[in-house]
């Protein structure tokens, strides 16, 4: 029974920390919207979307990716988008031969066309590979969104959009990163359906 109520109680805690993250999201509401905006202009204008990051942030990169191609709610067109860590061969190959802070500069080099827009996933804001790619976006002529945990200076230079989870705790920063992508997701969604309605 004590140990139980041990577990309870690390629940109950978890929870509650998740949610106070989650409040903490009214200060970056306009980052959202801004990027939620780059999204659905982007998709309006027939280019795609390209995510990327690593580990988790990678898992979701490959999940909001899918909710474009797929659907997320509502029945509509596919979307075109990308998560460039999900060719294998071309992972192991890109890091074997230039190294693995050339892993994403590289496809994004290779798949990006102007007015496209990248999405770089990264919970520290300061990964290597995801920054060398973020250097790119002016000479691809594509925009920037950048979703990090509260530290997202090092991404700012290079993005449109830097939406900073205000939080330093890497699970609560990923579980804001779904409920985001999510939103950004069904807003471009609404915006699609829409237009198609109006044809």
């Amino acid at each position: 029974m004590g140990n139980n109520e041990t577990l309870i109680s690390f629940i109950a805690s978890s929870v509650e920390e998740s949610i106070a993250v989650k409040k903490q999201l009214t200060a970056i509401y306009p980052d959202i919207a801004r990027a939620g905006e780059i999204l659905a202009h982007a998709y309006l204008s027939d280019r795609k979307a390209i995510f990327f990051g690593n580990g988790g942030s990678a898992a979701d990169a490959q999940h909001f990716a899918a909710e474009f191609v797929g659907r997320f709610l509502e029945e509509r067109r596919p979307l075109p988008a990308l998560a460039l860590h999900t060719n294998t061969s071309s992972v192991t190959a890109i890091v074997n031969d230039y190294g693995n802070d050339e892993l994403f500069k590289r496809q994004l080099e290779a798949f990006a066309a102007p007015g496209d827009v990248a999405v770089a996933i990264s919970t520290s804001g300061t990964s290597r590979n995801v920054l060398e790619a973020a250097k790119q976006v002016e000479k691809l002529k594509i925009s920037l969104i950048a979703l990090t945990g509260e530290n997202g200076d090092a991404l700012r230079p290079y993005a449109d959009a830097v939406i900073a989870v205000p939080s330093k705790r890497t699970p609560r920063i990923q579980e804001a990163h779904v409920l985001i992508g999510h939103m950004l997701c069904e807003w471009v969604e609404r915006r699609i359906v829409a237009k198609e309605s109006s044809l």
